[in-house]
């Protein structure tokens, strides 16, 4: 029977009555998409390809050599919950419009994608999301990319051997326009966090029973519809199996020495003392370090990050509605819009993240995030977030601001903030808080399903 992309029932992967065509979709399906690989260690290879027959020659090798389908993924997941036998490392690529251009289609083949922003590509949408000018984007991202490879695993050793194989093998004809290093940073707690210190991808759409079945779901549900990161492939021989996902990566730099003397300012504005202080940063991402959502407690918990709530009962008192995490996803609508975000940190630095030493000892930039995520339209889900949400300053009700942290335009009306965590009192209209993350370069891919790759 045809794969329902609209089920609401989260994917049985591994059921003795899964129908053949799933299978078959989970065989052609490049993993990452529906569940995370481990990416602790990441290499992202930004190539441009001169010549049809040597690039589909070099992508087809990946494909046969290198890369392993989805079901393939989940099943070395299992194997390693249940007999500790560790995985292979996480191959995944993506194709642009003009990589498509550059491998022989022609431009009714392009026709056949349905998502208006991957034909444009990401230099031609800079006024949708109000990104910085190309020409102010690293050099790498300002050139003509065609494809993105991204290399990851638990270790680095294995991630670095696969970088250097998939290099030397590039053909005479291609050119290496770029690369970038991510590398996963956590807590004392063991859990992942950003450059600001706070942690980060918790909140996530989940498309398998197994991992829905691990999550309580009184208040807010985590199981999405496979229909809100995966379309078919256009290009692929059977488009009713043959599945892929447009993804987007951006750089993001931040620049963590201004985002901690904004924390302290905030908390002086607001009078706030002691470890009241922390709030303050809570209330711009929405969640404390420790990832205790704002909106459910006035401190941080200290305990396992939760992630089964809503804002229903919160009309700004906790949380501000401009609060990140609330701006990016406010769980009780527009479900369809949420993406699966992938993202890794990169850069170096020598301090602790998520300790309290004082903003002048914060790197200024050169460390940030490398934003990814699966989308079945980048102009639906993706753009709509970063503009309809993230740059809004009147999202949900009127006068809320900018999302503090990925916000980008003009900052011209003044906020207010809860004075005390769910008590009546709001502080004087203020500005509000400076950018502190800059948006470098990035594309928009397609991630093309196996069958397509190897038929190249």
């Amino acid at each position: 029977m045809p794969v329902d992309l609209t089920s609401e029932q989260p994917l049985a992967w591994d059921s003795a009555t899964l129908d053949a065509d799933t299978k078959k979709m989970l065989d052609n399906l490049q993993p990452n998409i529906l569940k995370a690989h481990v990416r602790e260690h990441l290499s992202v290879l930004f190539v441009r390809f001169n010549d049809i027959t040597a690039g589909r020659r070099y992508l087809r090798k990946i494909a046969e050599t290198k890369m392993k389908s989805a079901r393939r993924h989940l099943e070395e997941v299992r194997d390693f919950t249940t007999k500790g036998r560790q995985g292979t490392p996480y191959v995944g690529l993506g194709i642009s419009k003009a990589g498509y251009r550059d491998l022989g289609h022609p431009v009714e083949d392009m026709r056949l994608f349905g998502d208006p922003a991957f034909r444009d590509g990401m230099k031609r949408r800079v006024a949708e999301v109000q990104d910085p000018p190309v020409e102010e984007w690293d050099k790498a991202y300002q050139r003509e990319i065609h494809a993105v490879i991204l290399i990851g695993a638990a270790e680095r050793e294995p991630v670095e051997a696969l970088r250097r194989e998939l290099i030397r093998d590039l053909p005479p004809s291609a050119r290496l326009l770029g690369e970038e290093t991510g590398q996963g940073m956590r807590n004392p707690a063991g859990d992942g966090i950003e450059h600001f210190g706070y942690v980060d991808g918790r909140s996530q759409p989940l498309f398998l029973k197994d991992e829905v079945d691990k999550e309580p779901r009184e208040h807010w549900d985590p199981a999405f519809p496979l229909s809100n990161v995966l379309v078919a492939d256009p290009l692929a021989a059977d488009p009713g199996t043959h599945f892929g996902s447009y993804f987007v990566f951006r750089k993001l730099e931040q620049n963590v020495r201004a985002f901690k003397e904004i924390e302290q300012e905030l908390a002086d504005d607001l009078d706030l003392e002691d470890a009241d202080r922390a709030r303050a940063g809570a209330m711009l991402v929405g969640r404390f370090k420790d990832g205790t959502p704002v909106t459910l407690h006035g401190e941080a918990g200290g305990g396992t990050v939760v992630n089964d709530f809503t804002f229903d009962a919160d009309e700004g008192g906790k949380c501000p509605f401009s609060g990140h995490v609330r701006k990016t996803n406010p769980r009780s609508h527009s479900r369809n819009v949420i993406m699966a975000r992938r993202g890794q940190t990169y850069g170096q630095r020598d301090d602790d993240p998520w300790d309290d030493a004082p903003p002048q000892s914060r790197p200024s930039g050169e460390v940030g995030l490398l934003f990814m995520a699966f989308n079945s339209s980048l102009q639906d889900q993706f753009e709509f977030t970063q503009q309809n949400w993230a740059n809004n300053p009147g999202f949900e009700v009127f006068g809320t601001g900018h999302d503090p942290i990925i916000g980008q335009g003009e900052r011209d009306i003044k906020v207010t903030f809860p004075k005390a965590w769910g008590k009546p009192g709001m502080s004087p209209p203020q500005r509000q808080v400076a950018q502190t993350v800059t948006m470098k370069g990035g594309e928009y891919f397609f991630m093309p399903s196996l069958a397509y790759l190897r038929a190249l």
